[in-house]
């Protein structure tokens, strides 16, 4: 049988693993624990990525939230008044209405008072 070489794909693969765990801290970055923290660190990327859209939903929330102290309503009053009201905006939108335009914002909690009166 004849014998298989593969030094060449090894160097390859040897290299990518390396350039992947490049910035790591010691032995991390260039011994055996190399593969291991770059499987880690992969996963935690793959999860991170999950975990940023809820944060920013959060943010979306709390930011939505605060604006609404000073028309004295409450989040869940505020969201169930725009439903009632047919506004179809996303938490997205009304956070940025809320941070940037507060009068704009303004006009959407009344028309969202008037929909829960």
């Amino acid at each position: 049988m004849a014998r298989i070489k593969n030094a060449q794909g090894r160097k390859v693969r040897r290299k990518n693993l390396l350039a992947r765990a490049k910035g790591f801290h010691g032995a991390r970055k260039n011994l055996r624990q190399a593969q291991e923290a770059v499987m880690k660190a992969r996963s935690n990327a793959y999860r991170g990525r999950k975990e940023r859209k809820r944060q920013f939903r959060r943010l979306w929330i709390i930011r939505i939230n605060a604006a609404l102290t000073a028309h004295d309503l409450s989040y869940s009053k505020f969201i169930h008044g725009l439903k009632l009201a047919n506004i179809d905006l996303d938490r997205k939108a009304l956070a940025q209405i809320a941070y940037d335009d507060s009068d704009a914002f303004g006009t959407i909690v009344e028309s969202a008072k008037k929909a829960l009166a």
